[in-house]
């Protein structure tokens, strides 16, 4: 059976790209938090509205010349919704 997304809430994505960039880019990436993995990789996650908005951030990271590794949606824990990290089933 098909999952039934919620399209009147935002979708939590997770786009990973081999760069790194201060916090103070945060703002350009329309508020994603920025972490920094040490291998090189940079994270960047938060709330995405619609697909247009999507197709802007990733022009942003094209424009910035940065190699995209991966883009997933990121589903919320129910008993942690603050953390985008952890999954539902922990």
């Amino acid at each position: 059976m098909a999952e039934v997304i919620d399209s009147s809430q935002p979708t939590i994505y997770q786009i990973r790209v081999k760069s790194h960039l201060g916090p103070d880019w945060a703002e350009w990436f329309e508020g994603l938090s920025i972490t920094l993995e040490n291998n090189g990789d940079m994270f960047l996650t938060g709330p995405v509205v619609d697909q247009a908005a999507l197709h802007g951030l990733l022009k942003k990271v094209r424009d910035l010349g940065m190699h995209l590794v991966s883009l997933n949606p990121v589903r919320l824990n129910p008993t942690y919704p603050e953390d985008t990290n952890k999954k539902m089933n922990e």
